[in-house]
């Protein structure tokens, strides 16, 4: 076994994954322990890691200067006016190698952890947590080495590492001999026991592996060697490891020894895993700032720009300089979070406060967002010309990485010029991987094989138009802070007759509906809370509809905040409302190709054919204008919609996450006392609870966790009952499936996303049965496919096109207000750490309970779920939301690895009490190897790639 020895020097390490027994993994340098394998590259590139491999936590001594020297500033010290005078006193070379710390009178140099500390501090530094840690692996890693050699004369020969292993055969069992020679003719060793780890670990586990013939106490000569068989069954594809610890016997010294053996086996088919492995090894993007444009030469807008005549010029809005400079300053950001709430945040947060609070909040953000873009630039890059245009090919253009409109802006430099003079390139035209920009006229000497230097710059109309909202003097209570108060009393004066009959028999959606239509002028905000499938929109069509009816002269602004939201209001106003009742607004930039057919008289054009809007008396008397939030304003009375238990706004700053801007409004609204859905309803706030999407099973467990148990479930019983008694269900009962895959998280190039190939095959399996069982016909239309990290949603397609072209596979956020019949989620990832990465850095988007949410009540008649249990069972959430499932028997694949009849603790620290299991196993491992041994044993930013970017339009 290699331990990590091989380290490069920007801290990667270049042997395979450090793994012994199959119950835990080992890092020599950092000392670190961790349960079991499953590669885990996070620590290898853990802060902890490369400070310990680069040596800036250590002490060395110099023997020139004859003192010990910080290992961080080694570099330094060697250049230093001390260093030099030393040497030429001693009449040596400047140059000299590190050599381990020396003690002092005041410092104590510790071999285990490789530097001094104060001498009065030892006695504390000695028995501390850290160090014993580090002197037990000291202790496991001789143990180890012990273990693996071959001795006494004694050799063990054979295949143990199976490579990939067709799953056909796997089910059917391999067998596999192992040899134990001896370079002796009298035969003094005798084999006394096989074993294997997985059945001696903490919790025994099936690991696939077993011992089928073993010849005991048979002397093994040179003359007759001997043999033992092993064998593999595994009936689920993934990564399986265990270790075989054979113990002998001397007859002669009457002692015992252990040489062990590490098993392995890939369970896939390695043509479809070859064609999904990484293009390249992954090496971490170095993040570089840019230097800033000293000088930018204004481009040429389309003409969409100007399609639209506003009527008040929007503000500039820039960062302030302060802010900036202290965004950008090298300090942790828990040190800027402490800098920003005592310098720029209001101390209270009220009507008055409000615009500065968000101000502040969304510059934080702005400065976040501008950086990501930096992610997306480019060098070397070459441009084609065709009229006018210049065309710019963008990698991931197609993904929205980056997202580029109409309308943005483009800095371009030639490559060789250096210098902070940039060319701004406004894009006129967006095709599926390349955009067409214009420049100023001054651009010129442009050649197809010169190449240029790019920098994709933030859309800021969004952001103008949002400080704009905030430099207003509004400062209303009743709409920001709403109390008791301010809520009139609601006057039932008309009788309401549904135009769908679907509602007349809700009494939620009624009991919203009649609130929504009486309420007074001046109201509070109402709230319709509308859990997964409950039926918002049509609920929201319906209040509109009778607002219309009942109220003559009412106006209504809806808003959605995506572009596909407002296109299904629009739709289903359609039906009563003419095209001079009802107006579709659009931004300019939008492709008219993405209008649905029904909404092309609802629209208005400027005369180049972009689209626009009518003139403000023309716009007042239309009764509905339907847009986008970012095109909205406040209005007499609002109603909101939604469920703050869901997928809330895209925040990329952690400063501004943590500091509230994540929160949205309704949700903030929700946190009221005015709004308690059981003592407000029909008040201020109605919450529907009647489902009509997913199968009871389905339902059950988000029900429950995040909205107390109030959902009913009245979807029609030929949809949610489709998918049972089909073969993919242990239990033909329960239409959820809990698939375990012990796979392997990878990323590649430059790419900070993770992909598991393990966990996309698996998928397609599923997908490919699904397709060909001719009971249960599935289209391609009636499936989905959620992933949290992009990297896994592009290997799902691809390994897909061959199989179900048609099938959406997408984010969670993709998903949210769709549902499909079937869906499948591939959680992705399979490695641990618990050095430096706290549970939410381990598990990332995977464990956001609103993620978890949405992501689990998208399918109506099954859900399947394929992910591996060690890892997820580390949040509490999931760790429940599995037992639910294995306790129902919807579980397939290696067994639970804890027992899921024990209660969920929901502050539990898992990933604590697993890896004080590891060192359990540790302790007991070489507690074994040194009771069986011959002689005494000798003494290691990237979070916002997989966030989608706002559909700013």
């Amino acid at each position: 076994m290699k331990l990590c020895r091989n380290i490069l020097s920007n801290g990667a390490c270049t042997t395979p994954f450090c793994r012994f027994d199959h119950t835990v993994l080992a890092c020599e340098p950092c000392g670190y322990i961790a349960e079991r394998p499953y590669l885990y590259q996070n620590h290898l590139k853990s802060k902890e890691h490369l400070v310990t491999v680069t040596g800036e936590n250590q002490t060395f001594f110099c023997s020139i200067c004859d003192i010990n020297v910080n290992g961080g500033d080694w570099k330094v010290h060697c250049t230093s006016l001390q260093h030099r005078t030393s040497a030429t006193a001693k009449r040596v070379s400047l140059n000299v190698e590190p050599e381990h710390g020396v003690s002092t009178d005041s410092e104590t140099y510790c071999p285990v952890c490789r530097f001094t500390v104060k001498t009065w501090f030892w006695n504390r530094h000695s028995n501390g947590e850290d160090r014993q840690r580090k002197e037990r692996f000291l202790q496991f890693r001789a143990a180890l080495d012990e273990a693996e050699k071959d001795k006494n004369a004694i050799t063990v020969e054979g295949v143990t590492d199976f490579g990939f292993v067709a799953p056909k055969t796997a089910k059917q069992g391999l067998l596999c001999d192992l040899i134990m020679k001896s370079s002796e003719p009298s035969g003094r060793s005798v084999l006394i026991e096989a074993r294997l780890a997985s059945q001696k670990a903490t919790r025994p586990y099936g690991s696939g592996f077993s011992l089928e013939a073993v010849a005991y106490n048979e002397p093994i000569s040179s003359a007759e060697p001997r043999s033992l068989t092993y064998g593999f069954e595994q009936k689920y594809i993934g990564r399986y490891e265990d270790r075989l610890e054979l113990v002998f016997e001397d007859t002669q010294l009457k002692k015992r020894f252990v040489i062990s053996r590490l098993l392995r086996a890939i369970v896939g088919n390695q043509a479809e895993h070859e064609a999904l492995r990484p293009i390249a090894p992954y090496v971490p993007r170095k993040r570089t700032t840019r230097t800033p444009e000293s000088q930018v030469v204004p481009g040429v807008p389309p003409p969409s720009s100007t399609a639209v005549p506003y009527v008040s010029k929007l503000p500039f809005a820039d960062i302030p300089v302060n802010l900036y400079n202290l965004l950008t300053d090298s300090r942790s950001q828990m040190k800027k979070l402490a800098d920003i709430k005592k310098l720029y945040l209001p101390g209270l947060f009220l009507s008055q406060t409000y615009a500065r609070q968000f101000e502040n909040l969304l510059w934080i953000e702005e400065h976040q967002t501008e950086a990501d873009l930096e992610r997306y630039d480019m060098t070397g890059a070459r441009l084609s010309k065709w009229n006018q245009y210049y065309y710019l090919a963008i990698p991931g253009l197609a993904e929205k990485r980056p997202s580029v409109l109409v309308g943005d802006r483009i800095l371009v430099q030639v490559q060789s010029e250096r210098s902070g003079r940039w060319f701004e390139g406004h894009v006129h035209v967006l095709r599926q991987n390349e955009v067409g920009l214009r420049f100023h006229t001054t651009f010129t000497g442009w050649s197809e094989s010169k190449l240029y230097d790019i920098r994709f710059k933030l859309n800021r109309i969004v952001l103008r138009r949002q400080h704009q909202a905030l430099d207003s003097a509004f400062e209303e209570d009743r709409v920001l802070f709403p109390e008791a108060r301010h809520a009139g009393a609601i006057e039932y004066t008309w009788k309401i007759a549904p135009y769908n009959p679907l509602i007349a028999s809700n009494e939620c959606q009624m009991d919203a509906v009649k609130s929504i239509v009486h309420q007074g002028p001046g109201g509070v905000p109402f709230i319709v809370f509308g859990p997964p499938g409950t039926g918002k929109t049509i609920t929201i069509v319906e209040a509109i509809r009778q607002l219309l009816k009942m109220k003559p002269n009412c106006r209504i602004l809806a808003c959605a905040p995506s572009n596909s939201a407002a296109d299904i209001i629009a739709e289903r106003l359609t039906v009563g409302l003419t095209a001079n009742e009802l107006f579709r607004m659009y931004a300019p930039s939008r492709s008219k190709a993405d209008i649905p057919d029904k909404l092309r008289d609802y629209v208005h054009s400027s005369p180049d054919g972009h689209f626009s809007v009518p003139s403000m008396g023309r716009l007042k008397n239309f009764r509905v204008v339907v847009a986008t939030c970012v095109s909205a304003a406040i209005s007499t009375n609002i109603v909101l919609s939604g469920d703050p238990k869901q997928l809330g706004p895209i925040v990329r700053s952690g400063i501004a996450r943590r500091l509230g801007l994540e929160m949205s409004y309704l949700e903030r609204l929700m946190g009221r006392d005015i709004y308690d859905v059981k003592k407000a309803h029909g008040k201020t706030v109605v919450k529907l609870t009647k489902n009509f999407r997913s199968h009871a099973a389905i339902l059950k467990f988000p029900n429950e966790r995040f909205y107390a148990g109030d959902l009913d479930q009245c979807a029609k019983p030929s949809v949610i009952n489709a998918c049972l008694s089909s073969p993919f269900l242990p239990d033909t009962d329960f239409p959820v499936v809990f698939h375990a895959v012990l796979g392997k998280d990878d990323r590649e190039a430059s790419s900070p996303s993770f992909f598991n190939i393990d966990e996309a095959l698996q998928i397609k399996s599923y997908i490919r049965q699904l397709k060909e069982n001719r009971k249960f016909r599935t289209t391609d239309r009636d499936i989905g496919v959620i992933a949290p990290y992009h990297a896994q949603c592009l290997k799902l397609r691809t390994a897909l096109r061959s199989v179900a072209d048609g099938v959406k596979v997408g984010s969670v956020e993709e998903f949210q207000g769709q549902g499909r019949k079937v869906i499948l989620t591939s959680t992705v990832r399979s490695s641990k750490d618990f050095v430096d990465y706290d549970l939410r850095h381990t598990l990332g988007f995977v464990a956001n309970p609103r993620r978890f949410n949405v992501s689990v009540t998208r399918a109506q008649s099954l859900l399947i779920i394929v992910g591996n249990p060690h890892v997820l069972g580390l949040d509490p959430l999931w760790r429940s939301f599995l037992n639910y499932i294995h306790l129902k028997g919807g579980w397939v694949g290696p067994d639970i690895p804890w027992d899921s009849s024990e209660a969920v603790d929901a502050q539990g620290a898992y990933d604590k009490s697993v890896r004080d299991q590891a060192h359990v196993d540790v302790n007991e491992f070489t507690r074994r190897m040194e009771e069986l041994t011959l002689g005494q044993a000798d003494e290691e930013n990237d979070a916002n790639v997989d966030r989608p970017w706002r559909d700013v339009e």
